[in-house]
């Protein structure tokens, strides 16, 4: 795939080719992946939090 289809994640920065997109937002395959797999007791669970709330935040900008 060419540089112009990757995307960047908003869990983790990088430029990835697959992944989905929630509103407007990219979020890698890999993050989805561990966020889903996250238990809220988790050290990272507010971290995944606070990368999520650019979703809302960039949506109702």
């Amino acid at each position: 795939m060419e540089d112009s289809e990757r995307k960047t994640c908003i869990v983790c920065g990088e430029n990835k080719e697959e992944g989905i997109t929630v509103v407007t937002e990219f979020i890698c395959t890999s993050c989805e992946s561990e966020m889903v797999h996250t238990n809220t007791e988790d050290e990272r669970y507010p971290f995944f939090v606070r990368q999520l709330k650019q979703l809302w935040v960039r949506f109702h900008a």
